[in-house]
């Protein structure tokens, strides 16, 4: 089976334990006004690659990877777009004993029987989920990415129920994602979720915006400046401050 894949990291060491194989998938149905892989997000283009020549690949680096308790982890773009190849890649990454991470929005998510017999069967190789919540407040969360999140709450709690092993990642953004309210709503909402082992704080940047100036379009958060390490400290006590137990991690 081929999927269409924008790039693959061999050695990269911030998308889940340990060291990780990262497989970035081509195409996006989000349009988030920070995205540093804008360059991901054409659905139906990239290269075509099979799971074969990413495993033949990826066995290569397994004594780094297993050493180091790491793994695979799939990212985008918006993996969730392409669920048969995920499954396929998954199935052949646990048959040799890969550690596996889904990096999702959860964006994709529909309460409807074709996507649950979908995830269902990718559940089953899947060790971790890397879940974005890029804002708990509904409408911000709209004009950032131009889609609601009431469908990606929903598959958060559908991993709960499914007691897949979560990380929850928040980016911060200065003015726009940082607010009092909105960080200690997005604490609430994980303390409803039972299968969260680490909340990890992410401090927006600006190292994909020549990737807008080479595309030819308009970077949207213009003159916004990453966090400072007391901006990220404050969030991070704004988010545990309604969580029962110690999860959220603050970047060294």
């Amino acid at each position: 089976m081929l999927g269409n894949i924008h790039s693959i990291e061999s050695f990269g060491t911030v998308d889940g334990p340990g060291i990780r194989y990262v497989v970035f998938m081509q195409g996006c149905p989000l349009r988030c006004k920070y995205c540093h892989n804008v360059d991901t997000r054409t659905i139906g283009s990239g290269k075509q690659i099979s799971v074969d020549q990413i495993i033949s690949e990826l066995k290569d680096y397994l004594p780094f990877i297993q050493s180091s308790g790491g793994g695979i982890t799939v990212s985008g773009g918006e993996a969730l777009l392409q669920m048969p190849f995920l499954q396929e890649l998954f199935k052949a990454c646990k048959a040799i004993g890969v550690h596996t991470a889904l990096d999702t929005s959860g964006c994709c998510y529909v309460d409807a029987p074709f996507f649950h017999k979908q995830f269902d069967e990718l559940a089953k190789y899947t060790d971790l989920v890397l879940l974005d919540i890029k804002e708990i407040n509904a409408e911000r969360h709209k004009w950032l990415t131009g889609q609601p999140n009431k469908h990606i709450l929903a598959f958060a709690k559908l991993l709960s129920e499914k007691q897949i092993p979560v990380w929850i990642r928040h980016v911060l953004v200065p003015t726009v994602t940082d607010s009092e309210k909105d960080l200690t709503d997005l604490g609430a909402f994980i303390n409803t979720l039972n299968n969260v082992e680490r909340v990890e704080i992410l401090p927006y940047h600006k190292m994909g915006v020549f990737k807008w100036e080479a595309m030819g379009l308009d970077y949207p958060l213009e003159g916004i400046e990453p966090p400072t390490d007391s901006d990220v400290k404050r969030a991070a006590q704004f988010i545990q401050q309604n969580l029962a137990k110690p999860l959220v991690a603050i970047p060294q």
